[in-house]
This record gives structure tokens, C-alpha cells and sequence, in this order.
């Protein structure tokens, strides 16, 4: 993580949970992370906390609605303008509306995908474009993706959030796919999460190159709280995974 001392690293969706808990662990390694949410003030917060705590690094919270293009775009502007651009873009944001094919509303399609999807596949654009203005060739693009993005389940109110989902996996592998076609060493990687009830067991696996690396993850076996994860996660994204450019891991992290 000492690489990243310093650097920019955008969050969306860091007001709660799984983003919070990310974009804590990042400023704790050093990083000047924005932080972005339609609502700033539980970031605000967390930023506080940080400074309280001494970390070496920055939150800057950034008020952002991701289902409006105009906005984003302006959000990136600003981040050009104070920090020179983006060198980790997380794509965390996401939600769900219980609105199934048969009977579901159109509004509440329509916001999955400005926000699944759309607002993704712009932060990404922005994102590369940031990186390659200044030769940065050795950033990173998340996706924080979801078990319904690889898997369809019997539940009609998450069969439309899945196709977002899904939707997501395949940006994903585009995306390493048109890295790999600009040669360049920036790295794309899709995180999937899958929550349950259940506690971690003995062993939690991974399959980065061919499941080289399986870890006994002692601290995890009680009930994972969003911070563990998202500590775990990051850390082996962009430690383990920037040294193989061009190759899409999937972390399957249970709690």
C-alpha cells in the first residue's frame, strides 16, 4: 500500500457501510480519498473521525447525486481542480428497488440503472480519462459488485437489480478488455460480495491466479462487520492484484 501514499482515490456511495468502511481503510494507508454520497453528512463525520484519529492521509466528502451525469462531470472537474484527478476509482454506489418484471415500476428501473449502471460506466470514463491526461499508468478501476450479478435467484423483487448487476460484470470485463487493447498497466477488478447470516468458516478463498493464494482469515470468524471487509478487500486489490495487469479477479467474501 505504500505506493498509494498520497494518491487519489474516489468512493462512491462512502456515507454508509461498505463505502465507509472503504474509504476509512484507504485514508488510513495515507490516501486523499473523496468520498461521494447525495448526502454529505455522515461523511463529514467520518471525516472527522479520521482526523481525530491521526490518520496520515484525507477525506474529502463531495456531495454528488450519481443518477445525474451533470453532476458527476462536475464532481470530477472539481477533483482535476483540487487534487489533479483520480488515480483509485471504487465504484461502490449501488441500490435496489423491489420492483419485479411483471409489475415493477419503470421509475424504479430506470434509477437502478442510472445508478447500477450509468453512473458506473461515466465515473470509469472519467476516471481513465483522469489517469491517461497524466501518464498514469498504474491505476485502478473497482467495481464493487454483487452475488446477483452472477447468479439469478428465485426472487422476483431482485430480478431487475440483478440484470444491473449482471450488467456490471460485463462492464467489467469490457473494461479489462479495452485496457488491455490501449496497452496499458491500469487495472480493472470486480469485487463480489456475498452476504449471509452465516459466520465466515475455517478457510476463505480466493481464485487470484488460479487460487494461488488461499488465506486463513482468524479475525473474520465471528460476524463480519462491513469495516472488516472492506479493509480485507482493499488491501489485496490494490496490493496483490496491481502486480498482474489485465486480468479480472472476482473476491467472493462471506459474512
Amino acid at each position: 500500500m505504500e505506493r498509494w501514499t498520497g494518491r487519489v482515490a474516489l468512493v462512491t456511495g462512502a456515507s454508509v457501510g461498505i463505502g465507509a468502511a472503504v474509504a476509512r481503510a484507504l485514508v488510513q494507508h495515507g490516501m486523499k480519498v473523496v468520498g461521494c454520497a447525495r448526502s454529505v453528512d455522515k461523511i463529514e463525520k467520518l471525516a472527522a473521525e479520521c482526523q481525530s484519529a491521526g490518520y496520515p492521509g484525507t477525506l474529502i466528502p463531495y456531495k454528488c447525486d450519481l443518477s445525474n451525469e451533470e453532476e458527476i462531470l462536475s464532481m470530477f472537474s472539481a477533483i482535476k481542480t483540487l487534487h489533479q484527478g483520480v488515480d483509485v476509482c471504487i465504484n461502490n454506489a449501488g441500490l435496489a428497488r423491489p420492483e419485479p418484471l411483471l409489475s415493477g415500476k419503470t421509475e424504479g428501473w430506470r434509477t437502478m440503472i442510472d445508478v447500477n449502471v450509468m453512473a458506473v460506466s461515466i465515473c470509469t470514463r472519467e476516471a481513465y480519462q483522469s489517469m491517461k491526461e497524466r501518464n498514469i499508468d498504474d491505476g485502478h478501476i473497482i467495481n464493487i459488485n454483487s452475488m446477483n450479478g452472477h447468479s439469478v435467484v428465485p426472487q422476483s423483487v431482485v430480478h431487475f437489480y440483478s440484470a444491473t448487476k449482471y450488467a456490471v460484470t460485463a462492464l467489467t470485463e469490457g473494461l479489462r478488455q479495452e485496457l488491455r487493447e490501449a496497452k496499458t498497466h491500469i487495472r480493472a477488478t470486480d469485487v463480489l460480495c456475498f452476504f449471509s447470516s452465516v459466520y465466515l468458516q475455517d478457510l476463505w478463498k480466493q481464485d487470484l491466479l488460479l487460487n494461488f493464494m488461499i488465506m486463513t482469515l482468524r479475525e473474520l470468524l465471528q460476524p463480519m462487520r462491513a469495516f472488516g471487509v472492506s479493509k480485507l478487500k482493499i488491501w489485496l486489490t490494490l496490493s496483490y492484484m496491481s502486480s498482474v495487469p489485465h486480468l479480472m479477479y472476482r473476491l467472493e467474501i462471506y459474512r
